[in-house]
C-alpha cells in the first residue's frame, strides 16, 4: 500500500461510550470505492473492506433509525 493510501483511522464520535466502535478509513475509500473497517478496540485485527455505496447507505439507515435500534 502506497503512503497515500496508508489508512488513516477515524471513529465514531460516539466511540467514547465504552461500547462497541468500529473505524473507518476514507481516504483510502475515496481512492478505490472500499471503505476499510475494522473494531477500534482491537486495531491489530482484521480489516473488513465493504463497498462504498453498501457502506453509505448502512449509514444511511443507521441515522435514519431504520435497523429498530434504540
Amino acid at each position: 500500500m502506497t503512503d497515500f493510501l496508508a489508512p488513516h483511522w477515524v471513529k465514531s464520535s460516539y466511540s467514547n461510550n465504552g461500547g462497541s466502535c468500529v473505524e473507518w478509513a476514507p481516504r483510502v475509500a475515496s481512492v478505490t470505492g472500499t471503505v476499510p473497517v475494522r473494531d477500534s478496540k482491537n486495531p491489530a485485527g482484521p480489516v473488513l473492506g465493504v463497498p462504498a455505496d453498501s457502506f453509505s447507505a448502512f449509514v444511511a439507515g443507521v441515522k435514519a433509525r431504520s435497523f429498530g435500534l434504540v
